[in-house]
């Protein structure tokens, strides 16, 4: 059977298989058998965001869930990382995250988190897989009441205004927000509003439709022309379950994830807060940070694509600090997930500490030319099973050597295969993405 969960759950378009009302069923059901079978309550709490499809799944979940004798909690719409944190906080046997995060409101998804607010083991995954695979049940839906517990949200906020206070800053900020329409539009404006921030928000009137549309990390674009007219000190940017965040200056430049570590690794160590002396990033992130943290004394590790694994070779190393490009950033002394309006809050410590404006935090940091490619795939094969793409692939490292970088896998969320390169010479990486994405297109193009 094709594998369902990728490196984040579930994921696809809401009412087709995998994410069809009796799969979802089914995933519940089997969710609570699986916990009852380790010895586990069976007792869980679910979250999701704005898409129009999550009530409809929701209900498909707690149909499944009480028809086994489970009990789930509604936390209602709220960030992705706020259920790993009330589920760990609360004692919840696993957590239910409904989003399909940076993609448009057709897809939706499924993550699941254990009682430790961690994304559950590859082999509980493949548990519930088979069982999803072998039913044939159909079962005829009814209206299941949700049990609703708003005051979740509320505990969420008090975990994030606890994590900076006035007095810790020197000077006013001005904010511009982009909630991407998404699971971060009624938390976020509330968080940094009781916090003192002069806030102004953008993308926070979701409709079930419009999330990820045109706005948030995806679209920053417009978030840069706001924070420049408004004469902002930072603009933030999140995905549609705000487990992710990027940035904007105060010259209007975006900054991605790389920046963030490289900001609070600099900030942690001055602090004698980073532990293990390590950052951990994936395969993604610029050359330009793994040389910058090499200047200043600091270890720089690689995993592959997925915060999932960031966060294993962090717990390995005995890290605190890891994330992603994409803008995920893991702070494992405070949550094990990553968690974007976490993240903001770090970077605002940041700044109010600091007379510099964020260009000048990141100057330091010399970003190497990077291109990053999507090719859509009909099938994941391997990529070994075709000589000309290896032999180009080759080709392309021997001229990079030890200036540049090229990376080939495949999306773990999407059809996609992803082409990575980065190199002191723009027009020269330029001109290998093209060669290398239109083989791959020849071979496995859709």
């Amino acid at each position: 059977m094709k594998k369902l969960f990728g490196t984040d759950g579930i994921r696809g378009v809401a009412g087709q298989f995998p994410l069809d009302y009796s799969s979802i069923y089914t995933l519940g059901k089997s969710l609570i058998a699986l916990l009852k079978e380790e010895g586990f309550e069976a007792k869980v709490i679910i979250g999701r965001d704005t898409r129009e499809s999550g009530r409809w799944i929701e209900q498909a979940l707690f149909q499944g869930i009480e028809e086994w004798q489970g009990e789930a909690i509604s936390s209602g719409v709220i960030p992705t990382s706020a259920v790993s944190y009330l589920t760990k906080k609360y004692q919840f046997s696993a957590g239910i995250v409904i989003s399909a995060s940076h993609n448009p409101y057709q897809d939706n998804g499924i993550k699941i988190f254990s009682s430790q607010g961690l994304k559950i083991s590859d082999e509980w995954e493949g548990k519930l897989e088979e069982a999803i695979g072998s039913s044939k049940e159909n079962p005829k839906r009814k209206k299941v009441k949700v049990k609703s517990a708003p005051s979740l949200a509320e505990v969420y906020m008090d975990f994030l205004r606890s994590q900076l206070s006035e007095a810790k800053l020197k000077r006013k900020i001005k904010i511009i927000l982009d909630c991407s329409n998404g699971a971060s539009s009624s938390v976020a404006p509330k968080v940094f509003e009781d916090l003192g921030f002069k806030v102004k928000v953008l993308s926070n009137s979701p409709s079930g439709k419009n999330i990820n549309d045109c706005c948030g990390s995806l679209y920053p674009q417009n978030l840069a022309r706001e924070v420049m007219d408004a004469q902002a000190d930072i603009g933030i940017a999140y995905d549609g379950d705000a487990d992710r965040a990027i940035w904007v200056d105060e010259k209007g430049r975006i900054l991605n994830g790389d920046h963030t570590l490289f900001v609070q690794s600099r900030f942690m160590k001055n602090d004698g807060r980073l532990k293990s002396n390590t950052v951990v990033a994936t395969t993604m992130s610029n050359i330009g940070l793994e040389k910058a943290l090499w200047k200043m004394g600091i270890k720089f590790v690689r995993t592959q694509v997925g915060d999932r694994y960031v966060l294993e070779k962090m717990m390995e190393l005995g890290s605190n600090l890891g994330g992603e490009q994409s803008g995920h950033t893991i702070f494992l002394d405070d949550c094990p997930t990553g968690d974007g309006l976490l993240t903001s809050l770090k970077m605002l410590e940041v700044m109010g500490l600091s007379a510099e404006p964020l260009s000048k935090m990141v100057i330091d940091f010399e970003e190497f030319p990077q291109i990053l490619a999507n090719v859509k795939v009909k099938e994941k094969i391997d990529f070994n099973e075709f000589p000309e793409i290896i032999n180009i692939t080759e080709e392309i490292r021997k001229h990079l050597r030890n200036e540049g970088r090229l990376e080939v896998r495949y999306s773990g969320t999407e059809p996609l295969a992803r082409v990575m390169i980065e190199g002191k010479d723009r027009n020269q990486i330029e001109h290998y993405a093209r060669r290398l994405t239109e083989v791959i297109a020849k071979y496995l193009g859709k």
